[in-house]
């Protein structure tokens, strides 16, 4: 994982992170810039929504030191498939977000090659996601993870909460093909 400083490591998700994943995933949702989501769910909801073969954390730690409920998350990256339906098996979305402290480090990358390596080891063909197109840094790691923008969604939701509270937003399909 090139350009990780060598503290930062990248691990399976686990319940042990839960308070580390939410609190980062708040601090995305604070910004507006994140998603339409005004709250971070429960880790119960969170758990359940998110494929566990394909979900990662980077922590403060050197990779070969033991993991433990006190490293710091730094960022996360989950996967979620977009359907129920069995010919949309191969598809999933992806959520990654960065805490504000951790940005910068290569942070955000690491975890988008964690979990492009998991899905196509895991059978996924189409990892999807969407951007709001303020949000330039996540464009910007999505273009040089090999994604592609297939299309922009224009005024698709309200958001509730944050500095952009009450406006209309669109955003930017992304997908890679693996």
């Amino acid at each position: 994982m090139a350009g990780v400083q060598p503290e930062v490591t990248v691990r399976p998700m686990t319940a042990e992170h839960a308070e580390g994943v939410l609190a980062v995933f708040a601090e995305g949702i604070a910004t507006g810039h994140a998603t339409f989501e005004s709250a971070a769910p429960a880790w119960a909801e969170f758990d359940a929504s998110h494929l566990p073969e394909h979900r990662f954390v980077a922590l403060d730690a050197a990779p070969d030191a033991p993991a433990g409920p006190a490293d710091p998350v730094l960022g996360w990256v989950a996967a979620s498939p977009v359907s129920r339906r069995a010919v949309y098996a191969g598809v999933v979305e992806a959520s990654l977000y960065v805490g504000a402290a951790a940005r910068g480090r290569g942070v955000g990358r690491a975890l988008m090659d964690a979990l492009l390596a998991s899905a196509e080891a895991g059978g996924v063909w189409t990892v999807q996601s969407t951007v709001f197109p303020e949000n330039a840094g996540s464009l910007a790691l999505h273009a040089a993870a090999g994604f592609r923008v297939v299309g922009r969604r224009e005024r698709i939701a309200r958001m509730t909460h944050g500095p952009l509270a009450g406006e209309w937003r669109d955003v930017v399909l992304l997908e890679r093909r693996l």
